[in-house]
């Protein structure tokens, strides 16, 4: 699991310059993160390394990403936000 100050550093990391990605990522840290398994968490901080002209096409379906780890990760994101689970 993640120690508090890693989640602490995500959470800031969620704050992008795109209130679209804001208001997909950090939701998604604060209510699920910590139901990801270690592998799934590891990947999410990765997927918050791109760049976001990218996780924005990504999100919004106007462009496909091609590593499957992280396109699944933003399937993840998008569900939960799909469901409104809090």
């Amino acid at each position: 699991m993640f120690e508090a100050k890693r989640v602490a550093r995500l959470k800031w990391a969620c704050r992008r310059g795109m209130l679209e990605l804001d208001v997909l990522l950090l939701p998604f840290v604060e209510q699920a993160f910590n139901e990801l398994t270690e592998h799934q968490q590891i990947t999410f901080e990765r997927l918050l390394t791109c760049d976001d002209p990218d996780l924005f096409a990504w999100f919004m379906g106007h462009q496909a990403c091609h590593d499957p780890e992280l396109k699944a990760m933003v399937a993840m994101v998008l569900n939960r936000v799909k469901l409104g689970v809090n």
